[in-house]
C-alpha cells in the first residue's frame, strides 16, 4: 500500500512542477515497469505470457489506469486524488464480487459504508474538496481501470511473469493514445516516472498480484483504502499540502471502516 500511495505522490511531484507533461510521465513509468520486470524475469528465467486468455483485460485495464491517473493529477492533490481512485476501486470491487455470490458479511458492509463516508467527507464541495471536476473524473476512470486490474490479478499464477506482460502490451496503447504534441520532460521528471514505473509500479505490482489470492474480494477493496491516507500524509511533509479538518476527519473514518472490514471474524471466499 505504500508503493501505491508513493506513486501519487511521485506523479503530482513531477507533473505539478513542471518537470515533464502527464503523457510522458504515463509512457515513461509504463516501459520502466515493462523494462524492470522484464529483467527480474531474465534473471530468474521464465517466458513473458503475452498471448494468453486475460492479457487484453489486464492490459487495457492498466492503461486505463495509467491515463487517467496521469492526467488528473495535473489538478489534484495527491491525497485528495488516491480518496477519489480507491473509493472508486471499493465501490467496483464490492458490487462485482456481490454480483459474482460472494455476499459480503454485515461488518464488512458496516466498515465498508464508514470509510466510504469519509471519502464523501473528503470530497464534499466546500474546504474540503481540493480539485476540479475534471481532474476527479479522470481519478474515477483511472479507478475503474485500477479495479478490473485488481480481479484480473486474482487468478495470476506467477505475479512477476503476469505483471510484466501486463506492462509490455499496455505499452502501445498508451503511446497510440498519449503520443503528440506538447510532450516535454527534464531529467528530474524523467528520474522521478522511472522511479514510479520501476520501483513503486513494476514491483509493487507484481507483490499485489502476488499476495491478492490471500484476500476475499472485498477485503482487497477495503485494504486498499488505506493507500489515501498514507497519500495523505506523504503530500503534507514532501509536497506541503493542506490537511484540512474534512480531510482530517475522512482519514479517521477510511481507518476505522478499514479496521472494522478487515477484522470480520469470517470473510467469505470469492466464487469462482
Amino acid at each position: 500500500m505504500t508503493a501505491f500511495a508513493a506513486n501519487s505522490v511521485l506523479n503530482r511531484m513531477a507533473v505539478d512542477s513542471g518537470a515533464i507533461d502527464p503523457s510522458s510521465f504515463a509512457m515513461i513509468r509504463t516501459l520502466s515497469g515493462a523494462l524492470a520486470l522484464c529483467m527480474v524475469l531474465t534473471v530468474r528465467g521464465g517466458g513473458l505470457p503475452i498471448f494468453v486468455r486475460g492479457r487484453v483485460l489486464g492490459a487495457t485495464s492498466l492503461a486505463a489506469y495509467m491515463i487517467g491517473f496521469s492526467l488528473a493529477y495535473v489538478s489534484l492533490d495527491a491525497g485528495l486524488g488516491a480518496l477519489i481512485l480507491f473509493g472508486t476501486v471499493q465501490i467496483t470491487m464490492f458490487g462485482w464480487s456481490a454480483l459474482r455470490g460472494s455476499a459480503p458479511s454485515t461488518r464488512q458492509i458496516i466498515g465498508a459504508s464508514v470509510a466510504f463516508l469519509g471519502l464523501v467527507i473528503a470530497l464534499w464541495p466546500g474546504e474540503g474538496a481540493a480539485g476540479d471536476a475534471g481532474g476527479s473524473v479522470l481519478m474515477v476512470i483511472a479507478g475503474l481501470g485500477w479495479a478490473a486490474y485488481t480481479l484480473a490479478g486474482k487468478g495470476a499464477r506467477d505475479p512477476v511473469a503476469t505483471t510484466a506482460a501486463n506492462f509490455v502490451a499496455a505499452l502501445p496503447l498508451l503511446v497510440l493514445l498519449l503520443l503528440g504534441a506538447g510532450l516535454h520532460a527534464a531529467p528530474s521528471g524523467i528520474a522521478l516516472a522511472i522511479l514510479s514505473g520501476a520501483l513503486t509500479s513494476g514491483l509493487g505490482y507484481a507483490l499485489w498480484y502476488h499476495v491478492l489470492p490471500q484476500f476475499a474480494g472485498q477485503t482487497a477493496a477495503v485494504v486498499q483504502l488505506s493507500v489515501p491516507i498514507i497519500a495523505i500524509a506523504a503530500g503534507a511533509v514532501l509536497l506541503g499540502e493542506s490537511v484540512t479538518l474534512a480531510i482530517g476527519l475522512a482519514a479517521l473514518l477510511v481507518l476505522g471502516g478499514i479496521a472494522l472490514a478487515v477484522m470480520s471474524p469470517s470473510v467469505p471466499a470469492d466464487r469462482s
